[in-house]
């Protein structure tokens, strides 16, 4: 299979058309990298099967849904994940208590609130309801970075079986999110998830080691890690966390 033509257009998917399956991963643009089609609705069948097929949605309001898989992924290895040493030194303070499914609702519309800088926000009413929707069905989750009774910082994202897809983080304190995103990880590796999906390059990211892998190469591991058994939820940390992402 070989991506398409740069003149070529995405897919379109009916909304009405619930059963459709997604086109093949492998057929997503070039150019604009990795939209692969256009159109649907965020169901939960829906966002589960594309979250399988290794596609996600990403979009503007006022925009039909767009459909993603970029090539190359950007992804985490659990194991390699970087910790830096002035990172250690705030995990060694425990500046924040951490939680996990504690506040998805609250993180998520912090995660969609306008940011310095930036133009609006990708993440849609429609898609927090959907992903909140994902929550109570046990497939969305998020961690929570806390000083006192203040969420200052915090991340979501979608688990399959074993692979764990990160959607979106804020902080309101520095390395707010960066503590919580380091204690997921740390407590995701624990429960043998060997990889967490990051979609698309940020230097945030990349400080903690994400790196690139080849589309195919990752729609590979999909199958196998979407089939495994999937950590029960709500999500809580194993007591050996303590709530603290530690050093």
């Amino acid at each position: 299979m070989t991506s398409r033509a740069r003149n070529q257009a995405p897919f379109w998917i009916d909304p009405a058309d619930a059963n459709r399956p997604f086109p093949d991963a492998d057929l997503a643009l070039r150019e604009p990298d990795g939209l692969l089609a256009i159109g649907g609705d965020l169901s939960a069948e829906r966002l589960l099967r594309a979250y399988r097929a290794g596609i996600f949605p990403w979009y503007s309001e006022g925009q039909p849904v767009l459909w993603w898989s970029p090539d190359p992924r950007f992804v985490l290895f659990p194991q390699k994940l970087n910790v830096s040493r002035s990172l250690r030194k705030t995990l060694r303070r425990q500046a924040f208590r951490i939680t996990l499914d504690q506040a998805f609702d609250a993180v998520i519309r912090a995660c969609a609130a306008p940011r310095a800088g930036a133009d609006g926000t990708w993440i849609t009413s429609a898609m927090t309801s959907a992903y909140q929707r994902l929550h109570e069905l046990g497939f969305a989750h998020s961690a929570e970075a806390w000083q006192g009774d203040t969420l200052v910082g915090g991340l979501y994202g979608v688990a399959i079986g074993r692979i764990f897809y990160g959607e979106s983080m804020f902080s309101r304190v520095s390395n707010a999110s960066k503590v919580a995103f380091v204690a997921l990880v740390r407590q995701l590796h624990a429960w043998d998830f060997p990889l967490v999906d990051c979609q698309v390059y940020t230097r945030h990211l990349a400080s903690l080691g994400a790196e690139f892998m080849g589309r195919r190469e990752f729609l590979a591991q999909l199958p196998p890690l979407c089939g495994r058994p999937a950590v029960p939820s709500p999500w809580h940390f194993d007591d050996a966390f303590q709530g603290h992402a530690v050093s």
